[in-house]
Formats: structure tokens, sequence, C-alpha cells
């Protein structure tokens, strides 16, 4: 929504308010490896009545447009910003993604499978290597008791790592909002798509 309809008074007020709710955001986005500077650009998109384009953006923020598109190109890999089309634009206009949950989802799922699979296929690895050594009837009994050790340790990591990943799938087909519901408010819903 436009400030235009308010008074000088008003807009300062709500321009503090939202100051103060941009940097919030752009201090929390560290969680999303992402600068404060980019975090500050998707408080500035939240906020936006309308898709932006990087120029738009730069003018508001005071950044360089080389700044401001490699913050853009983040948000978008990140999926927290959308590219939009408008008719009759020859600009890329973006918008900020609302769904923060999906969000959320798409950011440490991605992540979360890479380190899930990395670190089983080591795992895996590893707990074979061992399972071969203690087959080795040259091996003492400390040898032996040491592999029993080292693989006891891996086997709970494994184990670890497939409850990751299960909580992964719980989070793409979204069976963890069963366990953690949405907080979701139809009055907010409505606000927002005026």
């Amino acid at each position: 929504m436009s400030l235009d309809h308010l008074d000088e008074k008003q807009q300062e007020s709500l321009q503090k308010i939202r100051k103060r709710v941009i940097e919030a955001i752009g201090k929390n986005m560290d969680l999303y490896g992402v600068t404060l500077s980019t975090g500050h650009l998707y408080g500035l998109l939240f906020f936006a009545d309308k898709p932006m384009t990087l120029d738009d953006m730069g003018r508001e923020m005071e950044m360089s447009k080389t700044s401001m598109s490699t913050s853009m190109r983040t948000l978008l890999d990140l999926k927290m910003v959308n590219k939009v089309w408008t008719k009759g634009s020859r600009k890329d206009l973006y918008e900020v993604e609302f769904d923060w949950h999906q969000t959320f989802t798409d950011y440490f799922a991605i992540k979360w499978r890479k380190a899930v699979e990395m670190n089983l296929q080591v795992l895996r690895k590893a707990i074979s290597e061992v399972d071969k050594l203690l087959m080795d009837e040259d091996a003492s009994e400390a040898v032996k008791e040491a592999l029993l050790r080292d693989r006891g340790k891996m086997k709970q990591a494994e184990s670890y790592y497939k409850w990751l990943d299960r909580l992964i799938d719980a989070m793409e087909d979204e069976k963890i909002y069963e366990l953690v519901p949405k907080e979701e408010d139809d009055k907010i819903k409505a606000e927002h798509k005026n």
C-alpha cells in the first residue's frame, strides 16, 4: 500500500517502524548466509507495494548496481524473491516471496540434503572399510576393539543422518505442518492481498 495518502508526520512514523523491521530482518538473514545489506534489500522489497526494478532499489538503498545485482541474484537463488513480468516494462522486476515457510523449507532442505548425502556416503564407505579390517585374522584384539568402537560411533552418526533425511522429507512434503502447524490468520491473508 502506498504512503502517498498519509501526511508527512504519519509517513515518517510508519517509515521509522518499517526501518526497525528492515534492520531486524537484515540482522537475522545471516541464518541464510546472507549479508546485512542483502537482508536490508529483502526488507525493502518486503514493504514495497509493487514489484521494483534494480534501479528503484538502488535509489532507495543507495547501493551500486553491481552490489544490487549480486544481492538480488543471491535472493533469487535462495527463492526469497521472485522475478515478475509486467506488460510494457523491459526491465526485470522483483517482489518478495511472502511464503516464509516455503523459503525456509527450500533453503534448509537444499543445504541439509547435500550435507546428509555427503556424510552418509563417507560414513558408509568408512564402515565398509572397518568391516574389511575386522575380518583380518591377523588383527590384534586391541585393533579390533578400536575398530568396533569407531564402527559404533559411525553407525550412530549414520542413524542421525538417516533421521535428518526423514526430517527433510517431512519438510518437503509438508508433513512437518501436521506436527507443527502453521499459524495462519485469514484476516492477515486478506489484508496482504489488498
